[in-house]
């Protein structure tokens, strides 16, 4: 188990308190116990330091002054307690092995330390580098290549060609490079569209379970580096998010949108096709994003939550929104301009 001394030394941070305290775990302020390192971001909630029961306590130096237990002094604690996170880590660890039950193809190939658990399997000419890690029952579709040290959590479904970055993590029952949603109308119904592209993935990049990632019509679909993707999130085909970007739940993208650097977007947002977006654009949660947005800065629609009867009310009168533009529009018409009332007057 980490010490108070060992913590602070790994994030190369002051300290004051037992060097040798012994922490078992991370645990917010509110439940911690006396083996239990905690942290305050905000300075609003400094007041409850006092109620703590926790062993220590990453904190501005400046908040410390009426808190008399084991502090690890930090100047960004959030940031510091991500950090910290990975002193406690606590998920099984890859075997290093190739499990008897995996398929693995004649003609893939295999870096050294890599782990295929069980039930995987890994088609014809795929590469998987170094320290790859395959989640059991996860499938690997022919042609594709995996980065170093990337992992591929239990269930995922790779297509085809699908290409990954290095230090990649995808969570469970994730689907990367299946058909985009390409039809054209004809007499009899509709005429399937074949997808040509890929889907190429940057290093660094985590995708949360559950998402569904299409692989471009002719042109790939491209998640740049260092992109957080969230739980059931929709990119369409030939899409593109730029590096450092971070997609919340339940976001979609349709076909061609692209994403700019260093954005974010709020769940249930979603995108219509073709668009563009500019670097560091910030989009609240259930953005209806119908166009590009061409400037930086924080964008929000949609409607807050209201008691039923106002909403109900108020879409009404929604309805019939332009049907009043009008009405003023056509009064506007008829009465004098202010020019010409300065005239009568």
């Amino acid at each position: 188990m980490p010490t108070l001394v060992g913590v602070a030394t790994s994030l190369n941070l002051p300290f004051r308190g037992d060097a040798g305290l012994v922490l078992e775990r991370i645990a917010p302020l509110e439940s911690a116990s006396a083996s239990d390192l905690s942290f305050v971001a905000q300075k609003k909630f400094i007041g409850t330091l006092n109620d703590t029961d926790a062993g220590a306590v990453l904190l501005p130096e400046a908040w410390a002054e009426s808190y008399s237990g084991p502090v690890i002094f930090s100047d960004d604690p959030y940031a510091d307690f991500a950090r910290a996170t990975h002193l406690f880590d606590n998920r099984p660890q890859a075997s290093r092995q190739v499990h008897e039950t995996a398929v693995v193809a004649e003609s893939a190939r295999l870096g050294d330390g890599v782990t295929i658990d069980a039930g995987a399997v890994i088609e014809d000419d795929v590469v998987l580098a170094n320290g790859v890690w395959v989640g059991a029952g996860a499938y690997i579709g022919h042609g594709a290549a995996i980065g170093e040290r990337s992992e591929l959590r239990p269930g995922v479904r790779l297509y085809h060609n699908t290409l990954l970055g290095s230090d990649v993590l995808i969570h469970a029952n994730t689907v990367i490079g299946s058909d985009g949603f390409g039809f054209a109308p004809v007499a009899s119904g509709w005429e399937k569209i074949l997808q040509l592209g890929r889907v190429v993935v940057g290093d660094r990049v985590e995708i949360g379970a559950n998402c569904a990632i299409d692989r471009g019509a002719l042109d790939d679909t491209i998640v740049e580096d260092d992109v957080i993707i969230d739980n059931l999130v929709h990119i369409a085909h030939g899409v593109r998010i730029g590096r450092q970007s971070a997609v919340a739940g339940q976001v979609g993208f349709a076909g061609g949108a692209e994403l700019g650097e260093r954005c974010t977007v709020g769940g249930q947002a979603g995108f219509a096709g073709h668009l563009t977006v500019a670097n560091d654009v910030h989009i609240g949660g259930q953005g209806r994003v119908a166009r590009g947005v061409d400037k930086p800065g924080h964008y929000a629609s949609g409607t807050s939550l209201m008691p039923a009867r106002d909403w109900a009310k108020n879409s009404a009168r929604y309805e019939k929104l332009y049907e009043l533009f009008r009405r003023v529009e056509r009064l506007e018409k008829q009465q004098p301009s202010g020019t010409d009332e300065a005239k009568d007057k």
